[in-house]
């Protein structure tokens, strides 16, 4: 299975929600993710803001690859978003262009 580090955002608190930037595996499909225990379907373009829903809770995210200039949120608030600590220095070095932050938890 491939992997990948990407941003998560919840979308069941409304428009704007708690998120986190980790590493995400792919199913063989490509149409399931799994993140830390959850797993996720796509919502095939059907979702309001979200495009993908957690199996088994049926709460909808905002699940895409991280952007380099950081701007990940989708209404481009600066609400601080935490950085998993196994993908922390993959994400400042890799991802953003910045390894002096290799060690900021959050973006």
């Amino acid at each position: 299975m491939k992997s990948r580090v990407m941003y998560i955002e919840g979308k069941s608190e409304g428009l704007s929600g708690s998120a986190r930037i980790g590493r995400v595996t792919f199913f063989k499909t490509g149409k399931s993710l799994y993140y830390q225990g959850q797993t996720f379907q796509s919502l095939k373009g059907q979702g309001f803001k979200s495009n993908y829903f957690d199996v088994d809770t049926g709460n909808e995210y905002w699940i895409s690859g991280c952007r380099k200039d950081g701007a990940d949120r989708l209404y481009g608030e600066r609400i601080p978003v935490e950085i998993d600590e196994d993908v922390r220095e993959e994400y400042w070095t890799e991802v953003r262009g910045q390894p002096e932050k290799k060690n900021g938890k959050t973006a």
